[in-house]
């Protein structure tokens, strides 16, 4: 995997974070995704299940859904995915539908994340489409905000110390 990053990866990445704080904000697992082509920002969602009830409301399917209506296709091939948490098998399965180019990432999922930790369902020979895939941008950042989020759904009155590197650890169930 590649972690060769450039500046507007930081800036859409930190844009995605933003989102992110926004569904923590709302009591959803705080995951943040947007939809790049051509430097302008095409898609944008954070994680909504619980708000929908719906099961399939991840940031990264929402953002994918908002972009290809924008654009007026199902195909989004010049387009890069900014999410803060290594996309879980059923984004992997929208983002390969969607032909995205590219997919960056932040914290790294080590039971679900279907970009090389838990399954490596983007790079695998078998599909006709396999984006080129970035993880590990702000890794700290993005796996402290997870790690907090856990914390306080497991001890809502205690003290809550963020770990030092959250980014080994961002063991997360959507």
């Amino acid at each position: 995997m590649n972690r060769d990053f450039t500046d507007e990866d930081v800036h859409w990445l930190e844009e995605a974070l933003r989102l992110a704080e926004e569904a923590a904000a709302a009591g959803e697992v705080p995951v943040g995704a947007v939809v790049v082509e051509d430097s302008e920002m095409i898609g944008s969602a954070r994680n909504r299940m619980i708000e929908g009830n719906d099961p399939t409301a991840h940031a990264e399917v929402l953002a994918l859904r908002q972009a290809a209506r924008r654009r007026r296709n199902y195909r989004l091939p010049n387009t890069t995915l900014y999410t803060t948490l290594e996309p879980c098998l059923l984004c992997a399965g929208a983002i390969v539908q969607a032909r995205c180019r590219r997919v960056v990432f932040g914290a790294f999922d080590p039971k679900a994340g279907a970009c090389g930790s838990a399954l490596s369902v983007l790079p695998h020979p078998a599909l006709n489409h396999r984006p080129e895939v970035r993880g590990g941008l702000l890794a700290d950042r993005c796996g402290i905000l997870l790690s907090t989020f856990f914390a306080l759904r497991r001890n809502p009155k205690g003290s809550i110390r963020a770990p030092a590197s959250a980014a080994s650890d961002s063991v997360v169930q959507r």
